[in-house]
């Protein structure tokens, strides 16, 4: 963790992420039963507990927990799924495969803004935004008092230096 000119940028380790894929409907009962979180709408998130599932696509959601918690609600989920009526759907734990970080700090919002097209005026609490961070594909959402973002771990150390890059930058201007 570093901050510079007042903005913290945050690797979080111990992020677990589950990905599901299928019917809308099926997975938002599943996630209820299984997590105890209701399906967002489009382009929101809902939360409680310290999980938060997000609305990535019409046919995709993201479920957001403690990396201890990953197993064990995988297994839930697909049992959910699996009583459920279309009998087509993915539970993958792709913690792994993604990076986090958090961000926060006065400027942070001109601080994404200086690499990803984002209105953070039109930016609810509880609403998901993807989109690309310079070329890199990332979505981020409001977490606590600060911002969440989620890229590929291949690119993270990139997007790492990018922000920091762009807090440092944005001091001089």
């Amino acid at each position: 963790m570093s901050e510079t000119n007042g903005v913290r940028v945050e690797r979080r380790a111990g992020v677990g992420m589950i990905l599901l894929r299928g019917a809308q409907d099926g997975l938002g009962r599943a996630c209820e039963e299984a997590a105890g979180l209701a399906a967002p709408e489009r382009r929101l998130s809902t939360g409680a507990d310290g999980r938060r599932l997000l609305w990535m696509s019409p046919d995709e959601l993201l479920l957001v927990c403690d990396a201890d918690e990953v197993s064990d609600l995988s297994d839930r989920l697909r049992d959910a799924l699996g009583r459920a009526d279309d009998p087509f759907f993915t539970v993958a734990d792709v913690s792994d495969a993604r990076a986090v970080f958090d961000l926060d700090g006065p400027g942070v919002e001109h601080v994404i803004a200086s690499a990803m097209p984002v209105d953070f005026a039109r930016l609810a609490p509880v609403e998901v935004r993807r989109s690309r961070l310079a070329q890199v594909p990332a979505a981020i959402w409001r977490e606590g008092g600060g911002i969440r973002l989620v890229c590929f771990r291949s690119v993270a150390d990139y997007v790492e230096a990018l922000l920091r890059n762009a807090a440092a930058n944005r001091a001089e201007a």
